[in-house]
């Protein structure tokens, strides 16, 4: 239950992203839902090893490089995507800092609307 409201949440944090700033599109919530599935899998997936890869650029950075391998992981997205888009680099760097916070609020809602079992 946990995880399908999370997912539903991110789907309309993606919404709201593309509501917010104009260089993201979704088409409909039903996109934002497949989207928000993609960019999960990205993250789980691809996301571990090209931190791992880009190891030292991160580190001479200070971390600072994070942000490019998430704005790569949103507009990967975007490409394999037909109801999702973003029209450049900066916009996707800039929509994956928005869902990002989005995604850390919806992660500390869930956590009080699903406290964990003692």
């Amino acid at each position: 239950m946990k995880i399908l409201v999370r997912w539903l949440l991110l789907a309309a944090a993606l919404l709201l992203v593309a509501h917010l700033f104009p260089g993201v599109e979704v088409k409909s919530f039903t996109a934002a839902l497949i989207a928000a599935l993609v960019l999960g899998l990205l993250n789980t997936l691809l996301r571990p090893i090209l931190v791992l890869l880009t190891l030292p650029v991160t580190v001479i950075s200070l971390g600072l490089f994070l942000f490019v391998i998430n704005a790569l992981m949103f507009w990967s997205a975007a490409h394999i995507l037909d109801g999702f888009a973003v029209t450049g680099f900066w916009s996707a760097l800039v929509g994956s800092l928005i869902y990002s916070l989005c995604g850390m609020l919806i992660d500390i809602i869930i956590e009080r609307l699903f406290p964990p079992l003692d």
